[in-house]
């Protein structure tokens, strides 16, 4: 399709498996990630066309990334935030109030910034797809993940408002709501790693599908559970 697209968190997970989903339908895929040396193996792993080093959680790396994106492709098609991580997982009189602000900053505040930065060229565009990846924890509750899930419930609501502001421009925002998967996300935040049946590229296929839709239709959110997953509320 040859549009440009601009994913964060790209590295790894889910990220990596949708830049590689775009990758694979002719797209051109900028993939966003801290870490450098991960993030261009991942690259040429995936065939994306530029591997940009920046943190979401730095507003002024959000300024820098759309210039970027302006001066060598001018326009950006479908930004994807997916770019997140637990910080911390445990009950919030454990938290330091570091750990409260970096789970914030980085699951909701980035995407905030994100939205922000790119809104501009979308509007002038008329066009552009905003995709912001939340998670189930928005909608449901687990002891030890209240702060997180406060932060992607966040994104949720986000998202909606966002829409309402962009759409009469042609522009859509669409909340994806994945399950736990099996890429590392556990791992990170020193609870072990899961055998979750869901995986990094159905979530992929789901981004993909929410983009590829034609300009006249949009989805507000979608929630993609795992096979293997069963949520009896009270």
């Amino acid at each position: 399709m040859n549009r440009v697209i601009l994913v964060t968190g790209a590295s790894s997970g889910y990220g990596k498996a949708i830049a590689k989903a775009f990758a694979q339908s002719g797209d051109t895929v900028i993939m966003a990630a801290r870490n450098k040396e991960k993030l261009e193996t991942a690259c040429v792993e995936v065939g994306g066309a530029l591997a940009l080093s920046m943190d979401v959680t730095i507003p002024a790396d959000w300024e820098r990334a759309v210039k970027v994106v302006k001066e060598k492709y001018g326009r950006l098609d479908v930004l994807v935030n997916n770019a997140g991580g637990g910080v911390a997982i445990k009950e919030v009189v454990d938290f330091t109030t570091e750990e409260i602000d970096a789970t914030i900053t980085l699951n909701l505040s980035s995407v905030i910034y994100g939205c922000r930065a790119v809104a501009p060229m979308m509007k002038a565009q008329k066009s552009g797809t905003i995709i912001n990846i939340s998670s189930v924890c928005a909608r449901q509750c687990w002891p030890t993940w209240s702060v997180y899930a406060a932060a992607k419930a966040g994104v949720l609501n986000f998202s909606k408002g966002m829409y309402l502001e962009l759409q009469p421009f042609g522009v859509r925002v669409t909340c994806v709501i994945p399950s736990s998967a099996s890429t590392g996300f556990q791992r990170a935040c020193g609870i072990g790693e899961t055998t979750d049946q869901l995986l990094p590229e159905d979530i992929a296929e789901t981004v993909r599908f929410v983009a590829d839709l034609p300009a006249r239709a949009v989805v507000e959110d979608v929630t993609v559970w795992g096979i293997d997953k069963q949520v009896n509320p009270l």
